[in-house]
C-alpha cells in the first residue's frame, strides 16, 4: 500500500532546503519524503477509528516542512517518521462517535479536525484550553499515550492523509460531512476553519476597514469567511474588505467571495489609505509608506518579514495585525508596533467559537460547524485546482509550491486514484 513517509534525515533536509531556493516544492524528491509500502497505523486506544482518506490537501505548512524551512520551534512537538496530510476528507472504516457526540455509521464521510488535544491523548483532567473548547491552544501536544504531534499529519502514531493505508482518528476529531457538499468542498473545510477562527478572533467591529495581505488559500478563505459571517450576522460587518492579490484568478475569486476591492499587492496600501482617509509618510526605497490612520484590522495570510512589515505600516494606531500565515524565524523592525501601540496576535487552528446568533444571544459553536456553513455558502471546493495520485507526489508538491503563478489555488492528493504514473 502506498504511503508518503517523512523521515528524520539531516542530509535530505539540507538538500530539500537548497532545492527550494529555486522555488517552493522543488525539493520534494530530494528531501526526507519517500513513497513506501507501509502498514496501517494501529488504534491507540478506546474512542479511535480508522479513516480511509479520499482527498488530502497540500497545505502551506506542509510545503514549509518539505522545503526544509519550517521553524525549529516545532521540533519537540513532532514525532518521526510521520505521514503528512491534515486536510482530509475520508470514510470511516467502522462505527464511531463524532465530536458532537452523535453516532456515525461505518462508511460515513468525515472531515478531520487534526489537532491532537487532551481528549485524543487521553489526558485527564483536560488542560485549561481544552476544557474551554480551545483545542488549538492545547499545551499537552507532546504528552499522553501517543507520541508528540501538534496535529495528525505530524505524529508518528496516527498516520496522515497522504496514504492509501488510512489513518487513525479520535472521536473528538471527527465531523460528519453534510450531504450537499462534494469531496472537493469537504477537503477545504480545514483551511476554512482556520479562516473562521482568524476572523472571529481578530476583534473586527462594525464599520471597520479590514485589509487582507496574501491571496493564496488562506487569504481567499479568510475573505470568504469574513464576508459570509458578516452577512449572516455572526460577525460585525466591516465597512471595507480589501485584499491584495498577485494573479488574475486570485483577484476574480476574491471579488466573488465578497471583497470590497481586490487589487495588486502594491496598490493595497493606497486603497487602505483611501478607505481610511489617511495621510502617509515615508515609503522610500520601495518600502510601504506608513499610514497615519490606516486599517483597523490587517489580516496577514503570508507570515513573512515583508508581509508583517507591510501590515505594520498599513494598520492604524492601536489597531490589530492578525498573523494567520505561519511565520518562521524573521527579522523585522518592531518600532512601529511599540510606537503605535499595535496589537500583533497569532491566529492558529480552531476549536469552539463564541459568536452572536442571527436573532439570539451569543452561542458556543464548533469552528468546523461554522466552516461547513462558509464552505456551502461560498462553494470553496472551486479552490481545488488539481488532484494527483500519491505516485506523482513530486509533481503535485511542485504544483502546490507554484500554485499562484500557475493559475491554481489548492492542490490535493486523490487517494482513490491508482498508483500508476
Amino acid at each position: 500500500m502506498s504511503t508518503l513517509l517523512f523521515e528524520r534525515s539531516l542530509p535530505r533536509f539540507a538538500a530539500a532546503r537548497l532545492a527550494s531556493s529555486f522555488g517552493s516544492g522543488r525539493g520534494a524528491g530530494l528531501g526526507p519524503l519517500r513513497l513506501v509500502d507501509h502498514h496501517a497505523p494501529e488504534l491507540p486506544g478506546e474512542g479511535w477509528v480508522h479513516v480511509d482518506p479520499v482527498l488530502s490537501g497540500i497545505c502551506g505548512s506542509d510545503l514549509s516542512t518539505l522545503d526544509g524551512r519550517s521553524s525549529r520551534y516545532f521540533e519537540e512537538i513532532v514525532s518521526f517518521p510521520f505521514v503528512p496530510g491534515h486536510e482530509v476528507v475520508g470514510h470511516l472504516s467502522a462505527d464511531a462517535v463524532g465530536a458532537d457526540g452523535e453516532p456515525l455509521a461505518a462508511g460515513s464521510r468525515v472531515v478531520l479536525q487534526p489537532v491532537l488535544g487532551c481528549a485524543a491523548r487521553d489526558i485527564h483532567p483536560f488542560c485549561v484550553a481544552c476544557a474551554a473548547g480551545h483545542v488549538g491552544d492545547c499545551g499537552r501536544v507532546a504528552f499522553g499515550h501517543i507520541r508528540p504531534g501538534l496535529q495528525t499529519g505530524f505524529c508518528a502514531d496516527t498516520g496522515g492523509g497522504w496514504s492509501t493505508t488510512g489513518l487513525v482518528a479520535h472521536s473528538s476529531q471527527l465531523f460528519a460531512v453534510p450531504a450537499g457538499l462534494s469531496d472537493a468542498d469537504a477537503v477545504t473545510t480545514e483551511p476554512v476553519a482556520c479562516a473562521v477562527h482568524a476572523v472571529l478572533s481578530a476583534g473586527i467591529r462594525e464599520g471597520d476597514v479590514v485589509a487582507v495581505v496574501g491571496a493564496g488559500t488562506l487569504g481567499l478563505t479568510v475573505t470568504a469567511a469574513l464576508a459570509h459571517l458578516a452577512a449572516s450576522g455572526r460577525l460585525p460587518a466591516p465597512r471595507s474588505l480589501l485584499i491584495g492579490a498577485k494573479y488574475s484568478h486570485q483577484l476574480r475569486l476574491a471579488r466573488e467571495f465578497g471583497a470590497t476591492e481586490a487589487l495588486p499587492p502594491d496598490q493595497l496600501a493606497r486603497a487602505v489609505r483611501r478607505h481610511s482617509h489617511s495621510l502617509s509618510y515615508g515609503g522610500s526605497s520601495g518600502e510601504t509608506a506608513t499610514l497615519t490612520d490606516g486599517a483597523d484590522v490587517v489580516i496577514d495570510c503570508v507570515g513573512s518579514a515583508e508581509s508583517i512589515t507591510q501590515s505594520l505600516a498599513m494598520v492604524r494606531p492601536r489597531g490589530t495585525v492578525a498573523l494567520v500565515g505561519m511565520p518562521g524565524k524573521v527579522t523585522i523592525d518592531l518600532a512601529p508596533l511599540w510606537h503605535r501601540e499595535v496589537r500583533l496576535a497569532g491566529a492558529y487552528a480552531y476549536g469552539t467559537e463564541s459568536v452572536p446568533a442571527v436573532v439570539a444571544a451569543p452561542e458556543e459553536v464548533a469552528t468546523f460547524q461554522l466552516a461547513f456553513e462558509v464552505v456551502a455558502a461560498q462553494s470553496t471546493g472551486r479552490l481545488v485546482s488539481a488532484t494527483y495520485p500519491l505516485t506523482r507526489f513530486e509533481e503535485a508538491v511542485a504544483h502546490a509550491g507554484a500554485a499562484g503563478r500557475r493559475g491554481a489555488v489548492k492542490i490535493a492528493f486523490d487517494i482513490t486514484k491508482g498508483n500508476s504514473r
